[in-house]
C-alpha cells in the first residue's frame, strides 16, 4: 500500500469517527475497528485491517522524528490534524507484536462553560491574575475540554498572552483579545520543566501545563504561580483532596513542609471532574467536584490537615465549593442522571444514598447559572 492510499484510507476512518459523534476509535489488526460513543465501545463495521495496512498508515502520519521514537520506544503520541480540518490525539503502539492506534477526537468548536454544562463559578477562575488552579480526573473525564474552555474565556475576555504547553497539542487557539502560543513537548522543547521554566523568560500572563508529570514540572508551575502568573494543569487523580495530597506527596519528607506552605499560597482551586451517562443515554455529562481555596483550605494544607478538605468542600457552598456526591445527588433529583449511574461513580455510594434520598431542595446550587 502506498503512503497515499494508507494516508487516504486513515483519512476515510476518522472522518466516519466524526460522523458517528465517537470520542475515541480504537484500530487493530485482524479486529474490526471499534470507536466509544457517550462513553460505550462498540465495534464499527465488520471492516478489518491486517497488520500492515495498520502499519502503512501509521508510517503515512508520523514525521522522521516520530518514526524514530516509535522504533526506539514502541509507542509515540502526537497530535494530528485531518485534511477535513479536524483535530485529534493519537497513540501508536504494538499489540502482540503488530501496530494499533487509539485515537482521540478533539473538537476544534469551542463551547462555552454553560454548553458544556460547567458551573458559570468556573468563570472566576479565568478571572484570576495569579495562582495555580489544578483540574484532575482520569484519562477521559474531560480534562482537557473544561481546560480549553476556560482558556478561551480568557481568551475572548483579557488582553494577555497565554501559553500552553502541551505533549501533544490539542486544542488550537486562535488569537481572540489574547495572544496564544502553543509548545509542544519534544516537538519544540525537550520536556514540560523546561518549557515551564523557559516560560518565565517569555512574557506569559497565563501558562497551561498539559501535565504534571514529574515533581520538577510541579517546582517550576509552584515558582511561576509565585511570579505572578496565573498557571493551569491537570493531575490524574480522582478527588479534589487526592490530587492535593498527591502534589504534595510527591515531594521529599524533608521538603514537604516548605512544599506544603508553597502550595498554600498559590493554590486556587481544584477541579475534579467526572463523564457520566445521561438519563436518557444520548450523552454524558460533567459531574464536578470543586475545592476553592480561601483561607480556611489554605490553613489546612499549611498544617496537614488536607483529610478535613472534604468537610470544608461539604459544608462550603457559600464560598462556591461541593463534593463530587453532593453534584451527583444534585444530578440525579433533577433527572439528568440515573440513581445506578450516579452510584457508579461516588466512591461513598452510601453517603451518596442518603443525600439523594435527604429531602433537600432540588435546585440548582450555588455556582450555576449566569
Amino acid at each position: 500500500m502506498s503512503g497515499q492510499d494508507a494516508q487516504e484510507l486513515f483519512e476515510g476512518l476518522l472522518g466516519r469517527c466524526v460522523a458517528a459523534g465517537a470520542s475515541d476509535m480504537h484500530l487493530s489488526s485482524g479486529e474490526p475497528v471499534s470507536c466509544r460513543v457517550h462513553g460505550r465501545l462498540r465495534s464499527f463495521g465488520d471492516e478489518q485491517y491486517s497488520a500492515g495496512q495498520i502499519h502503512a498508515m501509521v508510517r503515512a502520519v508520523l514525521d522522521e522524528r516520530q518514526q524514530q521514537e516509535f522504533a526506539e520506544r514502541m509507542t509515540v503520541d502526537l497530535g494530528y490534524t485531518s485534511a477535513a480540518g479536524e483535530r485529534f490525539r493519537l497513540n501508536c503502539y504494538l499489540e502482540l507484536g503488530s501496530p494499533a492506534v487509539a485515537v482521540r477526537h478533539l473538537r476544534q468548536d469551542m463551547l462555552s462553560l454553560e454548553e458544556l454544562g460547567l458551573p458559570a463559578k468556573l468563570r472566576e477562575l479565568a478571572r484570576l491574575r495569579s495562582g495555580l488552579v489544578l483540574v484532575t480526573g482520569a484519562t477521559g473525564s474531560g480534562k482537557s475540554s473544561t481546560l480549553a474552555v476556560l482558556l478561551d474565556e480568557i481568551n475572548r475576555n483579557r488582553e494577555c498572552h497565554i501559553l500552553t504547553v502541551e505533549d501533544p497539542v490539542e486544542f488550537i487557539h486562535k488569537n481572540k483579545l489574547a495572544v496564544v502560543h502553543h509548545r509542544e513537548v519534544h516537538q519544540d522543547v525537550p520536556c514540560y520543566a523546561d518549557a515551564v521554566r523557559a516560560a518565565l523568560r517569555e512574557d506569559p500572563d497565563v501558562i497551561m501545563v498539559g501535565e504534571m508529570r514529574d515533581l520538577e514540572t510541579m517546582q517550576a508551575s509552584i515558582t511561576a504561580a509565585e511570579t505572578g502568573h496565573l498557571v493551569f494543569s491537570t493531575l490524574h487523580t480522582g478527588e479534589a483532596v487526592g490530587a492535593v495530597e498527591r502534589f504534595i506527596g510527591a515531594f521529599s519528607g524533608k521538603e514537604q513542609e516548605a512544599a506544603r506552605h508553597r502550595i498554600s499560597m498559590v493554590l486556587k482551586a481544584v477541579i475534579a471532574q467526572r463523564l457520566v451517562v445521561s438519563a436518557d443515554g444520548e450523552g454524558r455529562l460533567p459531574a464536578l467536584e470543586l475545592l476553592m481555596v480561601n483561607t480556611a483550605a489554605a490553613n489546612l494544607i499549611r498544617t496537614s490537615n488536607t483529610a478535613q478538605l472534604y468537610s470544608l468542600m461539604e459544608t462550603g457552598s457559600k464560598d462556591g465549593m461541593w463534593t463530587l456526591d453532593q453534584e451527583l445527588a444534585r444530578l440525579v433529583r433533577e433527572n439528568r442522571i440515573s440513581r445506578d449511574a450516579a452510584l457508579e461513580q461516588s466512591s461513598h455510594p452510601a453517603a451518596l444514598e442518603r443525600l439523594i434520598n435527604a429531602n433537600t431542595a432540588g435546585g440548582r446550587r450555588p455556582g450555576y447559572g449566569g
